[in-house]
């Protein structure tokens, strides 16, 4: 009878400390997420200033329209058009410039083709002046636009390139 009396006291006190146990558990597990999630709030602002804003050639040309620059009807470019080297294509227009004149904004697929192309307008504009244009590259994105538009004007594309593109 006593040992019987003993086991289960002692069942009782076993199933009373694993019971406090596993509640010291559960408090430490939600300490433990309390202070993790403390920590993940704390490093967030940091995540989110090295989380970097996709980029395309569609919120280029929104980002120079927001800015007040001239990007119209913006269309899909030709596959011609280094297609095969190319991520996008975009053909927008600049009516202060004239009836169908503008340029093009291009997001390459690395910067070997992006210098091809850069060079391509380039040496365009070297053969003559007819055949001139603006030219500027930021990370994968090249803008090229028509060489009637003022000096002063195409620092105003470059500017919001250089703070959109990180």
């Amino acid at each position: 009878m006593k040992k019987i009396l003993l086991s289960i006291v002692l069942g009782i006190l076993t199933l009373s400390l694993v019971a406090c146990g596993s509640d010291a558990d559960k408090i430490s597990d939600k300490e433990k997420k309390t202070s993790s999630q403390q920590e993940s709030k704390e490093k967030s602002p940091e995540k989110t200033k090295e989380k970097e804003v996709k980029v395309t050639t569609d919120t280029l040309i929104s980002a120079f329209k927001a800015a007040g620059l001239e990007a119209e009807n913006p269309t899909d470019l030709a596959s011609k058009e280094f297609g095969n080297t190319r991520e996008e294509g975009k053909r927008i227009l600049v009516p202060a410039l004239g009836e169908d004149a503008g340029g093009r904004v291009f997001k390459f697929k690395n910067d070997t083709d992006l210098q091809k192309a850069k060079s391509y307008y380039d040496d365009l504009g070297n053969e003559g002046p007819m055949f001139f244009s603006h030219t500027y590259n930021k990370g994968n994105f090249l803008i090229q636009m028509n060489g009637d538009m003022e000096d002063q004007q195409f620092e105003k594309y470059k500017k919001v390139m250089d703070e959109t593109i990180k």
